[in-house]
């Protein structure tokens, strides 16, 4: 159960502020686009089965469709060729859009230190959250989504509008 934002509370009445009612339901209403690759992408589909079941934080609803949802996971190693089809998916996200980095590989390359692998995501998308382990635990990808959810929720509505933000996305090439 979510907990209540602060606010003032009477007979028959809540009030309390926009920001913190819009934050309580994106946060707990994610979806999530798993961008699975290897290894971490078996890790993944045993954290959304049935024994730790992601869809009790909220994001029961997986989509392999970028316009309907707005967690980018990905998951698992990234070769350069795909780099661009990664910043693809991203941008064809809507505002707001969050990064989850999931295993060693996405986040820093991993043991693969060649030409053809990536060495991190954040080479081509801005990331929000890593989540480290090769590969990782459910446990830790579970931990990883509550830490985007503490970052949705305590987000300004304004944040995505601020000449820092767009600066970030200037950096990356997104206008």
């Amino acid at each position: 159960m979510a907990e209540m934002p602060e606010g003032s509370m009477g007979e028959g009445f809540f009030a309390t502020a926009l920001d913190k009612v819009v934050g309580l339901a994106r946060k707990n209403s994610i979806w999530p686009l798993p961008f699975a690759t290897k290894c971490c992408g078996i890790e993944f589909m045993a954290t959304m089965a049935s024994h730790y079941d992601l869809g009790r934080f909220g994001s029961e609803r997986v989509g392999f469709s970028p316009r309907q949802c707005d967690l980018l996971m990905v998951i698992g190693l990234i070769s350069k060729k795909m780099g661009p089809v990664v910043k693809q998916v991203y941008l064809q996200m809507a505002e707001p859009r969050w990064v989850m980095a999931v295993g060693a590989c996405a986040s820093s390359g991993g043991i693969f230190d060649t030409y053809s692998v990536l060495q991190g995501i954040d080479q081509v998308v801005p990331v929000d959250v890593y989540v480290p382990g090769c590969p990782p635990r459910p446990e830790a990808i579970i931990d990883g989504v509550l830490r985007i959810q503490d970052l949705v929720g305590k987000e300004s509505l304004r944040r995505r509008n601020s000449q820092q933000y767009k600066a970030l996305l200037d950096s990356y090439g997104i206008q």
